[in-house]
């Protein structure tokens, strides 16, 4: 299986981090290595750091090839 890295994350409504206002809610990926997901990871956690309620995460998700032809 191939594992494939995504960075999601926005703006909470609060800072407990459980209710993301999904209008702000942006997905980066999919990377093919943990590397080149944690860069974007940076970027956007570094562009955003004055905006308290913001929050991103690398997410790992394995691809099996062949369930696709299925």
């Amino acid at each position: 299986m191939q594992r494939q890295f995504w960075v999601i994350g926005g703006e909470y409504h609060d800072l407990e981090f459980q209710d993301m206002d999904l209008s702000t809610s942006t997905v980066h990926g999919p990377f093919n290595d943990y590397e080149e997901a944690n860069l974007v990871w940076r970027e956007r956690s570094n562009e955003t750091r004055a905006q308290a309620a913001m929050r991103f995460a690398i997410v790992v998700s394995a691809q099996n090839p062949g369930a696709a032809q299925r």
